[in-house]
């Protein structure tokens, strides 16, 4: 099969690699029928992890399951499907939670190492009840890429950044999973929300899901709007030092941090006599994806959550290493991309 493949950083290459096999009576083969880049791909483009081998990447992905082990009873050969970005052992105390992250043998993800990656024709998907989802007729592509890893984050990230009626929500980072973390604040009933982002085409597309945009270097605006206490709570969707100390910053006392970016490997400065003296909540947050699929789907099917203008690009999957350096580039009119097998 063919696989995007990194070994060295800012190259990416498409190669071809053994088709994968059944793994465990629990598991399935799916054949990827569309996959995505996601933000987090980039950490291994841009040098921020460290490449001890090859590694197939990406966790995003839809496709048609060709391969079911004797096992699995929700899904069948030929049903299309969505998979959880993060993947747990499905048989657990942790799993029964439907959040992966709490599995007692550890969460792995796909595209990391440890799985095989999404961005590639065929993937290997162990307990594939607890991994895979059949489908609804009304979900569109997209839509559904969106619910295998950046909808779920942004939701789970508003969701423990404890969002109340009308109060008052900062996003940093408007890449895709910022971008529904504008949305899901909203439809969590946040009153207003500040958009964040040095890109000012990024702005502009959260402007039109009800945000009010800002520049970085604008953020004391927030606490002008909220008579000098800050916002109630902030999700941070970068990860790094500058928007995690700014979220910090921002954050009114008593408030909450929700932070949704990766973190690169270096060590964060954390104020922590700051935080203590102000009672702020720190949240940080890889997305329960399972769970939040009952939330989600309900929402998107009744038109309540609008998974639409996220996706800004497509390639074939033979054109990767273009589309990684699109979406490296963090340009306004290239948010997020599709690669098709």
């Amino acid at each position: 099969m063919r696989a995007v493949v990194i070994d060295t950083p800012g190259t990416v290459r498409v190669d071809t690699l053994p088709d994968p096999v059944l793994p465990g009576p629990d598991g399935a083969v799916v054949r990827v029928t569309a996959t995505a880049i996601c933000g987090s791909d980039l950490h291994f483009y841009e040098g921020d992890y460290p490449l001890v081998a090859p590694v197939s990447l990406g966790h995003e992905a839809v496709g048609e399951v060709v391969e079911v082990g004797p096992d699995v009873r929700t899904v069948r050969v030929g049903d299309q499907v969505l998979v959880s970005s993060v993947a747990g052992c499905g048989h657990c105390a942790g799993c029964a939670t439907a959040d992966p992250v709490t599995c007692v043998s550890g969460p792995r993800i796909f595209g990391s190492g440890a799985l095989g990656g999404a961005q590639a024709e065929l993937l290997a998907v162990p307990a594939a009840d607890f991994q895979l989802l059949a489908l609804p007729e009304d979900v569109g592509t997209e839509a559904a890429l969106l619910l295998t890893d950046n909808l779920a984050t942004g939701w789970a990230g508003a969701q423990r950044a404890d969002i109340t009626p009308g109060a008052t929500v900062v996003v940093f980072g408007l890449g895709a999973v910022g971008l529904c973390a504008v949305r899901s604040a909203v439809a969590q009933g946040a009153g207003t929300v500040f958009a964040v982002d040095p890109v000012p085409g990024r702005r502009e597309r959260a402007a039109q899901s009800g945000a009010t945009p800002l520049a970085p270097e604008d953020v004391g605006e927030v606490h002008a709007a909220t008579a000098g206490r800050g916002a109630a709570s902030v999700i941070d969707a970068v990860g790094n030092d500058t928007t995690m100390t700014a979220a910090l910053n921002c954050v009114r006392a008593g408030g909450t941090v929700s932070v949704v970016g990766v973190h690169d490997l270096e060590p964060f400065p954390f104020p922590a006599l700051m935080s203590l003296v102000r009672s702020v909540t720190l949240r940080m947050t890889t997305a329960p994806v399972q769970s939040t699929w009952p939330q989600l789907i309900p929402l998107l099917r009744a038109g309540r959550l609008d998974a639409n203008d996220v996706f800004t690009h497509s390639f074939a999957l033979a054109d990767a290493d273009a589309a990684y350096a699109a979406v490296a580039a963090r340009s306004a009119d290239c948010v997020k991309v599709t690669l098709t097998p």
